[in-house]
């Protein structure tokens, strides 16, 4: 009785392994998506500029997809100065002029939705 319990039992053992690899199917891989088209070398990606002149001074508008990121107010007397939105919200909250030293980061926009 014992010689058949052990038996058994190495049997079990050896074959427990080949019995769930057989009920185990590998998992089915998806197709992959398709590319993304390419970028025509003669597509448009400067931003869109618009310069008005008055009396005393130039204004230069700097605007990607309709939303204005930038103006430059160039006095007729003085040096020029950049009114920039810095978070993208709409209001052009830092003055700097050409007469800093500061380091401007340059600052892309990723994605939007």
């Amino acid at each position: 009785m014992r010689r058949l319990l052990t038996l058994l039992s190495i049997s079990i053992v050896c074959l427990a392994p080949s019995a769930y690899s057989a009920v185990r199917q590998p998992p089915v891989v998806p197709e992959p998506p398709e590319l993304p088209s390419q970028i025509v070398s003669g597509e448009s990606m400067a931003p869109d500029i618009t310069i008005t002149r008055k009396q005393k001074e130039t204004i230069t508008e700097y605007s990607v997809n309709g939303s204005i990121y930038m103006i430059k107010i160039s006095p007729k007397n003085a040096p020029p100065y950049y009114m920039v939105d810095t978070d993208g919200d709409g209001n052009l909250e830092t003055r700097r002029s050409d007469l800093e030293n500061g380091m401007n980061i340059p600052q892309w926009l990723l994605f939007s939705w």
